[in-house]
């Protein structure tokens, strides 16, 4: 006899725990809307399930958790359309694509995620038809207790309800904010990290992840709930294009291009949006974003201050025109956009680590520290990231309290061993109190790191310098130009003197005339060059 009913009235998991104390055999029938799914019982246990239009078909799990290639799937799905009937499945082991073991553990891996999909449903009616087998589609049936998937589905639904506060749509794009320590991650959530950036939706991140959506979700949920991940927007495309396709198609490559890092093409579909609606968003933040990249701050700028209004205030625009005002050297107004980002997300600590940041460069030590202890007192801040442990050493310093500044610097230490400008700027402080070999050893521990900051390279050859070593001092400075042309003045003033000690007259020229570009205020560098050319 046939079962039927609303979702309304009886739960799909109590309908699936009674077919299975009963024994049943046959199909459930779920329909909600345009959505249509079904499950299969045989003795009442679960042998079989799939959802109409679900990313977790058997082809797309197998590709996204990379067990056989696009390229394997479309020529088995090649070979499908011309024989009807055949077994996808069969099909990828015949190529040699997929061995059995693995086909039956992600079929087994798609019922069961199915199922979970169908008891989030609360809307729409069930129909159970005694009896009936699954069709030739089911490659391999499997044998699962329902008692285990309604115990896993309700933890699920449980769990949705509080992930669904914070992830409403797999349209969302997040933005990472800073870096977790590697070690605190779950599988998953190492898996989806480096994939967070601001362009990316979360059904893009779950895709290229090889992930479920729950995994995805619960691997996201905990990211955000730990202050490491916050929302950047959402990827609303027939809301942004209005139905446009030219302009969606140069809006999905242009995104697609900018995740490979293929910039230039990236630009040419992005200025294809703009062609079409000038005042395209999404097109002018990642324009924005590529310019930053490329150290190009005023295009950055200009992309983002052209952005539409309604746009133009939220917290991501917002901080990263500070940075690109920071990179500048316009301090004030970078303050500013952080003053705004901040009223678009009051809650976020990060905006006071970054004020702390531009206050130490504008050379306002107090306010630096004030801001960088405001955001370790947020109880967000669980564990505050390198950046803040090698910004923190310089205000303390600056601020002239040399032992507080040593302290924080042997803290971030203990938590980041590796981080070189941590490293260099404790070593900085040392050189201060005096100690200079035990600054020497951290500088030689941080030309040790991957990449290795040029900085100390610099330290390293001043400290060469002043004892003499005239050799060690130039291999120091010139590896330091080498790794930042830009470092500073003071480096090609000291490489020319060594040049000009050398009788090298031309270099010491080069590097001097170098200097002065850099800083058209440095005296000594100007007078050798006058009274050389005098000469």
């Amino acid at each position: 006899m046939a079962i039927e009913g609303s979702l309304h009235d009886v739960s799909l998991a109590d309908i699936c725990q009674l077919l299975g104390m009963s024994r049943k055999t046959g199909c459930l029938s779920v329909t909600d809307r345009s959505n249509f799914g079904y499950v299969y019982f045989a003795k009442g246990r679960v042998i079989h399930a799939s959802v109409l239009d679900r990313p977790d078909r058997l082809g797309e799990l197998l590709v996204r958790n990379h067990v056989i290639t696009r390229q394997d799937l479309s020529r088995a799905m090649e070979v499908q359309a011309k024989a009807r009937g055949r077994r996808l499945g069969e099909i990828l082991m015949e190529q040699g694509s997929l061995e059995e073991d693995a086909l039956r553990k992600y079929i087994e891996l798609q019922v069961e995620e199915a199922v979970y999909h169908l008891f989030s449903w609360s809307q729409g009616s069930f129909h159970f038809d005694p009896d009936q087998r699954p069709d030739k589609e089911a490659t391999f049936l499997v044998d699962i207790n329902p008692d285990s998937l309604l115990l896993e589905g309700a933890r699920r639904v449980d769990e949705w309800s509080l992930m669904e506060k914070k992830i409403p749509s797999f349209d969302v794009v997040f933005q990472l904010d800073k870096e977790p320590d590697e070690a605190e991650l779950t599988r998953e959530q190492r898996k989806i990290l480096p994939l967070i950036d601001g362009v990316r939706t979360v059904e893009e991140i779950m895709n290229e992840a090889g992930l479920v959506e729950f995994g995805t979700g619960k691997a996201l949920y905990g990211l955000i709930q730990a202050g490491f991940v916050s929302r950047a927007g959402e990827r609303t495309t027939v809301a942004e294009t209005r139905g446009d396709a030219r302009l969606e198609a140069h809006l999905n490559l242009g995104c697609a291009f900018y995740r490979s890092g293929m910039m230039e093409d990236a630009s040419r579909e992005f200025e294809g949006a703009l062609s079409i609606d000038p005042d395209q968003a999404r097109a002018h933040f990642v324009m924005a974003l590529i310019a930053l990249r490329a150290g190009r701050f005023d295009d950055a700028l200009r992309w983002l201050e052209t952005m539409p209004e309604a746009a133009r205030s939220s917290a991501a625009v917002q901080r990263n025109r500070a940075l690109a005002l920071e990179l500048t050297g316009r301090y004030p107004e970078a303050l500013q956009a952080l003053e705004t980002a901040g009223e678009a997300r009051p809650d976020d600590p990060d905006v006071h680590l970054l004020r702390g940041i531009v206050h130490l460069k504008a050379k306002d030590a107090d306010r630096a520290l004030a801001e960088l202890r405001a955001y370790r007192a947020s109880p967000k801040v669980k564990k505050p990231p390198a950046i803040y442990y090698a910004y923190l050493v310089l205000a303390a310093a600056v601020a002239g309290d040399l032992d507080y500044a040593v302290a924080v610097g042997r803290e971030g230490l203990e938590r980041y061993p590796k981080s070189g400008p941590i490293l260099v700027n404790t070593g900085a402080v040392l050189e201060r109190h005096g100690q200079m070999e035990a600054a020497e050893a951290l500088y030689k521990r941080a030309v040790a790191a991957t990449p290795p900051p040029a900085q100390a390279h610099k330290n390293l050859g001043d400290q060469a310098y002043a004892r003499g070593d005239t050799e060690g001092a130039r291999t120091q400075y010139e590896l330091a130009v080498r790794l930042a042309p830009r470092l500073g003045d003071d480096v090609y003033l000291r490489l020319g003197t060594l040049a000009f000690q050398e009788n090298d007259r031309d270099v010491a020229l080069l590097l001097w005339r170098r200097a002065l570009e850099l800083n058209p205020r440095n005296g000594v560098a100007r007078a050798n060059l006058e009274m050389q050319q005098g000469a």
